[in-house]
C-alpha cells in the first residue's frame, strides 16, 4: 500500500509539473501578442499535418532592425518545454538578443501528450528509423515553412538563420543543412548519430560545428549498432560524418588542432571552405549523450554522464556570430 500511495505521489508531482510547463508557455503565448516580446506558439499545417513550434523574442528586439535567429530541435522522445530548459537556449537568446525557434516533432498519436517512452515526438532524419521515419513525415518541408511563417511575423535576418539539435534533432540539424542549404548559414548538431541521408546532394558549403562525448552509448563516436527502442540501428563512425562535410565544403583535407587540452576537451579545425565555410569537431572525454553544460532529464544508466567542461550553448553561439551566410 505505501509503496502504491508513493507511485501515485510521484505521478502526481510529474502531471503538475507537466502542466506547469505548458501553462507558462501558453500564459507568455497570451502576454506577447501584442509586444511580440517573450515565448508564444505557432501553428502551421504542413502536408496534411498540424506543426508546432515554440518563438522565444528576446527582451530588446527592434521589429525594425533586422534579427538573427537560431533553431533548435529537440531529441527523439523529447520537448520543446525539455530542450528550451535542458540547454540554456532562452537565457542565451535574451543576453545575445537573437529569436530562438523550438519546433515540435511528430507523434503517432496526436491526441494523447506526448511520452518518451508510450508516445514520443521525433524528426524524419532521413534514416527511416522512429516514427518519423517510418511515415517519412516532410520535416524539411515543415522547416522551410516554418522559417517562411518567422519571416511574416518577425523582421528575421536572411544571413543569419542558424540551426542546432540534440540526439535525433541533431541528425535533423544535418539534414537541413543539406537540403536547405539556400537558407541556413550554419549548423551545430551535439550528440548525434551523423548525417543520414542515404544519397545526400549538397549545395552551398554551409559552416559546421559538431559536438560528442567520447562515452555517448546511444551514438557511439567509433560507430556500431545500437539498440534503438525495439530495433538495432547501426551508427556510422563520426570522423566519416566530418571528414566528408569538410571535403564536400572544399575544406583543406588536414585539419589543424583547435584545442587539445588536459581537461578532454578536444577540437579539430578543417578551414579554407568555399565561401569562407569552417567546419569544427569538439569531443568531450567521458561525456554521455547529453547537452555539454547542459542538464538532463533521462537517468545516467541510459545516457551516460553529463559535463561542464565546455558551454556548448555560449560556444555555438560564438561560432554562429562568425558565420553569417555569405
Amino acid at each position: 500500500m505505501k509503496r502504491s500511495r508513493i507511485r501515485l505521489v510521484v505521478a502526481g508531482v510529474i502531471g503538475v509539473l507537466l502542466v506547469a510547463a505548458c501553462n507558462s508557455v501558453r500564459s507568455r503565448e497570451a502576454a506577447s501578442s501584442d509586444s511580440q516580446v517573450g515565448t508564444a506558439t505557432y501553428t502551421l499545417e504542413v502536408s496534411g499535418l498540424k506543426r508546432e513550434y515554440v518563438v522565444h523574442v528576446p527582451r530588446g528586439y527592434d521589429k525594425n532592425q533586422a534579427t538573427p535567429v537560431v533553431i533548435m530541435f529537440h531529441g527523439g522522445g523529447g520537448t520543446v518545454e525539455h530542450v528550451m530548459h535542458e540547454t540554456g537556449w532562452v537565457a542565451k537568446a535574451d543576453e545575445a538578443g537573437f529569436i530562438g525557434v523550438f519546433p515540435q516533432g511528430i507523434r503517432k498519436d496526436p491526441n494523447r501528450p506526448p511520452s518518451f517512452l508510450r508516445n514520443p515526438q521525433t524528426w524524419n532524419d532521413g534514416s527511416s528509423r522512429l516514427y518519423a521515419g517510418e511515415v517519412n513525415a516532410d520535416d524539411t518541408g515543415f522547416a522551410r515553412a516554418m522559417i517562411a511563417d518567422l519571416k511574416h511575423h518577425f523582421n528575421v535576418d536572411p544571413k543569419r538563420i542558424y540551426v542546432s539539435g540534440f540526439s535525433n534533432g541533431s541528425s535533423m540539424a544535418f539534414r537541413l543543412g543539406v537540403e536547405l542549404s539556400d537558407q541556413i548559414a550554419a549548423i551545430a548538431p551535439v550528440a548525434s548519430s551523423g548525417l543520414r541521408l542515404k544519397d545526400p546532394h549538397f549545395g552551398r558549403a554551409v559552416s559546421l560545428i559538431y559536438i560528442h562525448g567520447t562515452a555517448d552509448p546511444r551514438n557511439p563516436i567509433e560507430g556500431g549498432d545500437v539498440k534503438n527502442w525495439s530495433k538495432v540501428d547501426w551508427r556510422p563512425p563520426l570522423k566519416d560524418t566530418v571528414r566528408h562535410w569538410a571535403e564536400v565544403s572544399g575544406c583543406r583535407s588536414r585539419p589543424r588542432t583547435l584545442r587539445d587540452d588536459s581537461d578532454g576537451v578536444r577540437a579539430l579545425d578543417y578551414d579554407g571552405c568555399r565561401g569562407g565555410a569552417e567546419v569544427v569537431f569538439y569531443t568531450v572525454e567521458g561525456m554521455g549523450h547529453t547537452w555539454p553544460g547542459g542538464t538532463s532529464s533521462l537517468p545516467r544508466f541510459l545516457v551516460g554522464n553529463t559535463s561542464d567542461k565546455l558551454n556548448a550553448t555560449d560556444l555555438i553561439w560564438d561560432f554562429f556570430k562568425r558565420h553569417p551566410m555569405n
